[in-house]
């Protein structure tokens, strides 16, 4: 398919077909039915059904007390109006994290609230000032139930099930609305104006609610948390100033005035929401093993932050007006790289370098895909493009705050610039972590170029001019290099000994390597356009000519398919770039979240939930696509200056 804007058919089916094909009690909801609730230390993902079913404690890459996201008895806290299963409406509260559900029965209506909540701020420059990054969060679930009709009987479950659905909890008291468990080093405490019993490691309650009567229950953990709320006027303050945090942060924010808005403030959220908040590391998803083949081996613990991801992010932050939370993430990366000068790929969302990889072989996993993995193998891979995002991200940032620096930055920068280069010559895994051969990618190669050319722009920036000058020689000698052995026909390559095509080359005019309008770059665009696509979108390669390690299918990739509406974008193609764009904002979960993975011809979501990858690509997408709408003279997009961000260098 030559033009994505020009396919005829939809790219999902209608939402009451998907809902029908997962029908039943003991089968799982979609992945992008999913709502994500975070307080930027953990986060739980709820089902449309009132059922919280992923929440580990206490940070997002421990072990899970609730867990029926990967089995179904792995442990849930279900709240909803008895004998009812799908509620009428679900959205989040403008501007928040905060999910609100309207549920109707035979005999009224009634409103939940869930929300991990965040405590009151303490203004340290006077009214109106930015909240700090580093927030104090309440630990702690809280879910709100207001009758705004008639009278509604509601009844809450909930059923821990400790270290990944391996341990049962044991509860005690009940009394007075409180009850507490624990196992597995954790204790949690419920609290709740219901009426409590406990029994076969649950803690059930009831509660009969009558027209602008609320009830509550909350769940709390870890030993500096403030403890659940004890009347239901005080979980609804927690509630306000939960919602009052997310909309301040939001509204220190950088949006255009566009009807596409609404999708860079979720996005931005999510992105807030996957910020460990102790050490400003980003997760690239805070789930693990959701997979990207129903039923398939490819199942992977994404509860980790990737060099990689550092350039979109850092882009993305300074772009939408959050500096803090880029220099906040910025300071995590280069704190890891100063401990260290043998950079990873990923590390955990502490510091931690050790991410070994181990199966759950009692969990049937999401869909019986099995295995369910923790940890991740590919920690230590040799992948040659983390020195090219490292120094993006550096030259990135300091372009954005006007270069501040320090003599320790500049160390850094040129310890990381000789690794790249001494890595040039070597095959690796390449962007996609392939457990097969190394390769030459020609990803890799371009990655290694971004290094050694960022590296001399900084030198050069600083007035390091001889140093600037030996690296800008290397990084003409790394492109000729590309350009000989990664182009065949005119099109790049997926590495230098093949012909087959890879969508991770669409980053060629985004990264600014060949300017958008050469005929290698054209060409390319198109290639990946008509022939590794399904029913329009992206795929990151054909499995079939990859030697990835791996068996069975894979979906597409949705950070692919907003890769190519930018690259679409860059090479002039606007309306092709906006259709596409249209059809894959269309294409959102229930909540207007992302998974990693669309299967094309049903739209189902695949892979682990909300990814931070495919929210940072639709930020570029989508602010490509309005970039080209605001221009008058009909020239190639250049985002970094039109979304009024990093300012781009002539």
């Amino acid at each position: 398919m030559g033009d994505p804007g020009s396919h005829s058919g939809s790219l999902a089916p209608p939402v009451s077909a998907e809902r029908r094909s997962n029908a039943g009690p003991n089968r799982f909801p979609p992945i992008g039915s999913y709502g994500f609730l975070s307080d930027c230390h953990t986060s739980a993902l709820v089902s449309y059904d009132g059922a919280v079913e992923w929440l580990c404690l206490p940070r997002f890459d421990s072990p899970s007390a609730f867990a029926a996201l990967l089995d179904r008895g792995a442990g849930h806290f279900k709240l909803a109006p008895r004998g009812v299963v799908v509620p009428i409406s679900r959205r989040y509260q403008p501007g928040s994290l905060v999910i609100e559900t309207t549920w109707v029965t035979d005999t009224g209506w009634v409103v939940v609230h869930d929300a991990l909540t965040i405590g009151d701020w303490v203004e340290q420059a006077g009214p109106g000032s930015r909240p700090k990054t580093e927030h104090e969060a309440d630990h702690s679930l809280l879910r709100t139930m207001t009758c705004i009709d008639g009278e509604v009987e509601l009844e809450m479950e909930c059923l821990p099930r400790f270290a990944y659905g391996a341990e049962a909890a044991e509860w005690n008291g009940g009394e007075l609305g409180e009850a507490s468990a624990r196992a597995d080093g954790i204790g949690l405490r419920l609290t709740s104006d219901m009426e409590l019993s406990l029994g076969g490691g649950a803690a059930r309650g009831t509660v009969h609610l009558r027209e602008d009567e609320t009830a509550f229950c909350a769940l709390t953990w870890g030993e500096n948390a403030t403890g659940g709320p004890r009347s239901a006027p005080e979980a609804l303050e927690r509630l306000d100033s939960t919602e009052d945090f997310w909309r301040k942060w939001l509204r220190d924010g950088n949006f255009p005035d566009h009807p596409w808005r609404i999708h860079l403030q979720r996005s931005a959220l999510v992105l807030k929401g996957l910020t460990y908040a102790p050490s400003g590391a980003i997760l690239a998803a805070p789930t693990t093993s959701l997979p990207e083949t129903p039923g398939g081996e490819r199942n992977w613990d994404y509860r980790f932050s990737w060099i990689r991801d550092s350039t979109f992010s850092l882009w993305a932050l300074h772009t939408l007006g959050f500096d803090e939370e880029a220099r906040d993430f910025m300071r995590f990366v280069v704190g890891v790289c100063r401990s260290d000068p043998q950079l990873q790929i990923m590390y955990g969302i502490g510091g931690e370098k050790e991410l070994t990889e181990s199966t759950l072989d009692h969990l049937e996993g999401y869909g019986g895909a099995r295995p369910v993995r923790i940890g991740n193998g590919a920690f230590d891979q040799r992948q040659n493009d983390v020195w090219g995002a490292l120094l993006d991200s550096i030259y990135l940032h300091e372009k954005a705050l006007r270069g501040t620096g320090t003599p320790a930055d500049r160390q850094l920068i040129r310890q990381q610039v000789e690794a790249a280069i001494a890595a040039w010559p070597h095959p690796d895994q390449g962007i996609w972590e392939s457990r097969g051969e190394p390769r030459h990618y020609v990803s890799s190669k371009l990655m290694i170029w971004v290094a050694v050319d960022r590296g001399a722009r900084l030198a050069a920036s600083i007035g390091f001019d001889d140093v600037a000058e030996e690296w800008a020689r290397t990084a003409g000698e790394i492109r000729e290099e590309i350009l000989e052995r990664g182009v065949r026909d005119g099109v790049f390559r997926q590495h230098y000994d093949t012909d087959a095509l890879d969508a991770s080359t669409l980053l060629i005019p985004l990264l600014r390597f060949l300017p958008p309008d050469d005929p290698r770059v054209r060409a390319t665009v198109e290639a990946i356009a008509d022939d590794l696509t399904e029913h329009g979108l992206v795929l990151r390669y054909k499995v079939e000519e990859t030697d990835d390690g791996l068996h069975g299918e894979e979906g597409t990739f949705l950070i692919c398919s907003f890769w190519l509406v930018s690259a679409l974008s860059e090479i002039g193609e606007a309306a092709r770039a906006r259709a596409l764009c249209e059809r894959l904002l269309a294409a959102a979960g229930w909540l207007d979240l992302y998974a990693e993975e669309l299967e094309a011809q049903s739209g189902r979501h695949l892979g682990n939930f909300p990814q931070a990858f495919t929210h940072l690509a639709l930020i570029n997408a989508v602010s490509h696509v309005i970039a080209d709408e605001r221009r008058e003279d009909g020239g190639v997009t250049a985002v970094f200056s039109e979304m009024g961000g990093v300012r781009e260098e002539a």
